[in-house]
């Protein structure tokens, strides 16, 4: 009978635990809400905007329509996305408001709160509902 060493085991079971975590953004999502923030000023919420899609392959679709301001947005693309350490996920692809880099704030099966900022004084904050 052959053994596994202790360092194969943990290192299964680390990338299953990373596999495992990655995994549950798999899937549709409903953008619930999408703020922006800046300490100061009143911000801007909105509710419902669309759907993000991610695939286990690192590539997802975006499918999101909102009026900012008088201004319609009509955000539908593809896009690459990263998980890095349960703490950060990575939306790379066109010029959307949504391409940078999210600290993961909630993390459950069927609901996602992220927080990201543009560089300046503005804060978004992005919450995804399966």
């Amino acid at each position: 009978m052959k053994f596994l060493s202790i360092k194969t085991v943990a290192l299964v079971f680390a990338a299953g635990v990373l596999t495992s975590c990655s995994s549950r953004l798999v899937g549709t999502w409903n953008v619930q809400r999408y703020e922006t923030v800046t300490p100061g000023s009143q911000g801007v919420s909105l509710q419902n905007i669309g759907t993000i899609h991610f695939k286990g392959n690192g590539t997802g679709t975006k499918n999101l329509d909102y009026t900012v301001l008088g201004i319609t947005r009509d955000d539908k693309a593809a896009f690459k996305w990263s998980w890095s350490e349960g703490k950060y996920v990575s939306i790379t692809g066109d010029d959307s408001v949504f391409s940078k880099t999210w600290i993961i704030m909630e993390n459950k099966k069927k609901y996602q709160k992220w927080k990201s900022t543009d560089g300046t004084n503005h804060i978004q904050i992005l919450e995804l509902r399966k």
